[in-house]
């Protein structure tokens, strides 16, 4: 059992690694904050095996918060050595801590510390200088600008941005973690004396970052998916819905409804084509076209179904019959004329991929009856 100190535990970095851990039934936790008595944190030290020292003061211009920043590490170092309870600890520092101003001077003071403490005592020390982290439950309109843009578009407020050509180096929260979750357990293998990397980042203009949450804040219209294979987009987007209002998760699709039932188009994307639901009511045939090169497949989920192909150049007519006693794909090839029909009393509901985003302008579909 593994016995784990996180301080600033309330914050941004300190909410998710407590997350983290709890996933893992072989660590206990002692979460403290600014709010805690200095009393907490000594009990809580001396009953732990390592500590990661998340707190502290963000973006400051104050000149008392450079004792704020390297104070709050100094007094865990303290307890450590008075007590002669001498553990790992693990800093969240910043790429500021190299610049000439009060936040990163407070940042780099905070090291030289720690450094000074693993040094002394013969202990290892982990120092990160995150880039800018980004991801759930970072506070908008605070020192996270990808937060604020997340926030204030998820809720339709206005944005600014100073120079859209400003490039910022942007780390992961979950890739924190990943890296983080490993060090007490020996599963970390940086060589890395004092200073460590997150081995993945991203460096990303403003404007980029700008346009593709309005993408994301558009696609409940246009229906189109982030593309999943761009890592950071993938996790922009995790980022961006972990921001929207609470009423505001739910949103409706335009169902094209007539006598024969209903097609609704789901989500779209430009690299895997589109999914839809079909509904047919009972009796009612629909289809009865082919397609050069747009493939399909569908999957009936209620219902019961005759599902007939038959070659352009062929008589011979194939038949499946489905329904959702038992859940089947049935692949719809090109150069095959096919419709599905409603055989069952109740309303038929079809799920539907297709291999391109439909376009009006090209449809690649033409009428032929089975």
């Amino acid at each position: 059992m593994k016995k784990i100190l996180i301080t600033g535990a309330r914050g941004f970095i300190g909410r998710n690694l407590t997350a983290a851990f709890r996933e893992n039934r072989d660590v206990t936790l002692f979460l403290y904050d600014i709010e805690d008595e200095l009393s907490v944190l000594k009990q809580y030290i001396l009953e732990s095996d390592i500590i990661y020292h998340l707190a502290g003061i963000n973006r400051t211009r104050e000149e008392k918060d450079y004792e704020d920043n390297l104070g709050s590490l100094q007094a865990v170092i303290d307890i450590c050595e008075s007590e002669k309870h001498i553990i790992p600890i693990v800093l969240s520092s910043s790429i500021q801590a190299d610049r000439d101003n009060p936040y990163g001077l407070s940042k780099k003071r905070a090291e030289e510390a720690l450094i000074k403490y693993g040094m002394d005592n013969d202990v290892k020390v982990y120092v990160y200088r995150l880039k800018n982290v980004f991801g759930k439950w970072c506070r908008p309109n605070y020192n996270s600008a990808v937060a604020t843009f997340c926030h204030n578009i998820a809720n339709d407020k206005p944005v600014t941005v100073s120079d859209r050509n400003n490039i910022v180096s942007l780390v992961y929260i979950d890739d924190v973690m990943n890296k983080f979750k490993k060090i007490p357990f020996n599963e970390y293998h940086d060589k890395s004396k004092f200073y460590h990397e997150i081995d993945t980042y991203y460096s990303k203009t403003l404007g980029e970052i700008v346009d593709l949450l309005y993408k994301f804040h558009d696609s409940r219209e246009t229906l189109l998916l982030p593309n999943m294979e761009d890592t950071f987009q993938k996790k922009l987007y995790s980022t961006y819905l972990s921001y929207m209002p609470e009423n505001g998760f739910a949103y409706d699709l335009k169902m094209n409804v007539d006598e024969r039932g209903s097609f609704t188009e789901f989500v779209k994307s430009d690299e895997r084509g589109q999914v839809s639901i079909n509904i047919t009511k009972p009796g009612i045939t629909k289809g009865n076209h082919w397609h050069h090169t747009k493939t399909e497949k569908f999957m009936v989920v209620s219902g019961n179904a005759a599902i007939r192909f038959r070659h352009i150049n062929s008589d011979k007519v194939i038949e499946y019959l489905v329904s959702n006693e038992k859940l089947q794909v049935v692949d719809i090839p090109p150069g095959y004329t096919h419709h599905i029909m409603n055989i069952g009393t109740t309303d038929l509901v079809t799920i539907m991929w297709a291999s391109e985003n439909f376009e009006p302008q090209n449809p690649d579909t033409f009428f032929l009856k089975v």
